[in-house]
């Protein structure tokens, strides 16, 4: 049996970084201060958890705490859902997502899972607006992580529970340059998704296989059996 673990901003949804906006005007709206930037690639890790905190510790000068970061989940949360409510077209699924998940789930040879940098309620609202659904034993997100490589491993070790032993093979879908370098770290294999084609963001990270959407399910199958770790970055 494999293992197939999915990101998701990016990977199986997509809304024009109106998210990240999101993120930070509820940043914004509780702590009266500019949120840095949302380019994501500034900060230590790319998880809500680190972000969150390394902006407080940016501020205040001191660490983040489970109380706030609570206080701030429940506001973004609601501002994800608005923003859903009012242009329900702006946040969509990348194209053949929601089928692939079905199609996986069904088939014995395979089980899904997410790891995703967010924390996992926001990420949940996501998933459900567009009609996909994980089972919550194999879903992990960055609630009480700071690094990706934990998050991933967590779905793992779930998953490996699950089935009493290792799968016979793991496959992480992801669509940034950060999952290129988390899969590279742990060794795993790796596909990446960039649904406007601009493959070769990833191929200089050294990924080997990436894919626009899940339209071609059969391809997909195919590059799940063909998938390996990243290589080196070059550049090309």
């Amino acid at each position: 049996m494999k293992l197939v673990i999915f990101d998701v901003d990016g990977t199986l949804i997509f809304s024009e970084k109106k998210d990240s906006l999101a993120f930070a005007a509820t940043y914004e709206s509780i702590y009266r201060r500019p949120f840095p930037t949302i380019d994501w690639h500034t900060y230590p890790h790319v998880t809500d958890t680190t972000i969150f905190d390394s902006v407080i510790r940016q501020h205040f000068g001191r660490p983040s705490n489970e109380q706030e970061i609570a206080r701030f989940q429940e506001q973004y949360v609601a501002l994800l859902q608005d923003n859903r409510r009012a242009s329900p077209h702006a946040y969509q699924e990348v194209p053949g997502a929601r089928k692939a998940i079905t199609s996986l789930e069904q088939d014995g040879r395979y089980l899904a899972g997410v790891a995703t940098g967010g924390w996992k309620r926001p990420a949940e609202i996501k998933l459900q607006h567009v009609g996909i659904t994980i089972g919550r034993r194999f879903f992990s997100g960055a609630d009480g992580k700071i690094e990706r490589e934990h998050i991933i491993e967590e779905v793992v070790r779930e998953a490996e529970a699950f089935i009493g032993g290792p799968f016979s093979k793991i496959i992480y879908i992801g669509d940034a340059i950060w999952d290129v370098q988390t899969t590279r770290n742990l060794q795993m294999d790796f596909i990446g998704v960039r649904r406007q084609g601009d493959f070769s963001l990833l191929q200089k990270e050294g990924a080997r296989h990436i894919i626009q959407d899940y339209l071609d399910y059969a391809g997909f199958l195919q590059l799940l059996d063909e998938a390996v770790p990243p290589g080196l970055r070059a550049e090309i």
